[in-house]
């Protein structure tokens, strides 16, 4: 039989055979020798041995693999972040792009929580990561808005789902999926950040070769392999200016008669993706530093 992937703990892997079961397996010893580990997301071959169990024979080609988080053929990310309580951390949100964007997959923004924020905020945020060529959303767990947008997105793929603790991951999964049955977890008042529910990273099947991936609240990215130079080609909204730049790999920090500066000095570009980057790219080259 063929099934995925759908969560692993401890030695067992539990394989959804794309209907209705899951399968508890132990995979084969040749995995081991052959230096493949299982993956969240893994198309495999296996054997039932009863109604409840079974052995991993073979796992399938990948058409894709991430590293943060460790999952296999993954079509797109869903990253979600509220309008308020907590506030978005823009810093964060460019940080994700950017190991998206080195990974090659696609990224839907969801904006939730709207309930708490205003239009004026949703037309900037729209304005902003549009211009970066990335899909904004907006939605309102709590009001039920938006989820169906989100469904039409999300059928017929694998999609990891991510964001900061607290925004409403898990009751929007929850909308969508209701026997994913996710933990949700309240507010710190004091800390304004979610109490963390997710522990691991698990598959739920939402319907016909459409499942998602939930992933542990996360607060900090870090892009450690990647060179300083190469980060301006992960902000795509960049591109159409570098042209205008007077030296070839201009990285568009301290150089003079650069076409990238002068666009968000005139309001082409925005200057929060452009600071947040600034940022990325120091924090790159403090790494790069200690090195040697």
């Amino acid at each position: 039989m063929t099934g995925k992937i759908i969560k692993g703990i401890a030695g067992f892997y539990y394989v959804h055979d794309r209907k209705e079961k899951v399968y508890q397996c132990r995979a084969k010893g040749v995995f081991r020798s052959r230096k493949i580990k299982p993956l969240v997301g893994d198309d495999v071959e296996f054997t039932p041995l009863d109604e409840e169990e079974g052995n991993i024979d073979e796992i399938l080609p990948r058409k894709n693999q991430l590293i943060r988080p460790a999952a296999a053929n993954v079509d797109q990310a869903l990253v979600i972040f509220a309008m308020d309580s907590p506030k978005p951390n823009l810093n964060l949100l460019d940080r994700f792009l950017v190991m998206m964007e080195a990974q090659k997959v696609p990224v839907i923004i969801c904006f939730n929580k709207t309930d708490l924020g205003t239009e004026a905020y949703q037309e900037d945020y729209r304005t902003m990561y549009e211009a970066a060529g990335y899909q904004v959303l907006f939605a309102s767990a709590s009001k039920r808005e938006g989820l169906l947008k989100l469904r039409e997105l999300l059928k017929g793929k694998t999609t990891v789902l991510a964001g900061p603790s607290g925004v409403g991951k898990s009751s929007l999964t929850n909308l969508i999926q209701p026997e994913a049955d996710m933990e949700t977890g309240g507010i710190s008042r004091k800390i304004q950040r979610g109490k963390h529910t997710t522990r691991h990273s698990q598959l739920f099947w939402v319907e016909e070769d459409t499942y998602l991936m939930d992933t542990p609240g996360f607060s900090s990215l870090y892009l450690d392999e990647m060179p300083p130079e190469a980060l301006k080609d992960y902000f795509p909204e960049f591109a159409p200016y570098e042209e205008e730049c007077r030296f070839l790999g201009c990285v568009h920090v301290g150089e003079r008669e650069c076409g990238v500066k002068d666009a968000v000095e005139a309001g082409a570009l925005s200057k929060s993706r452009y600071e947040n980057y600034l940022l990325l790219y120091q924090d790159l080259k403090e790494k790069e530093r200690r090195k040697y």
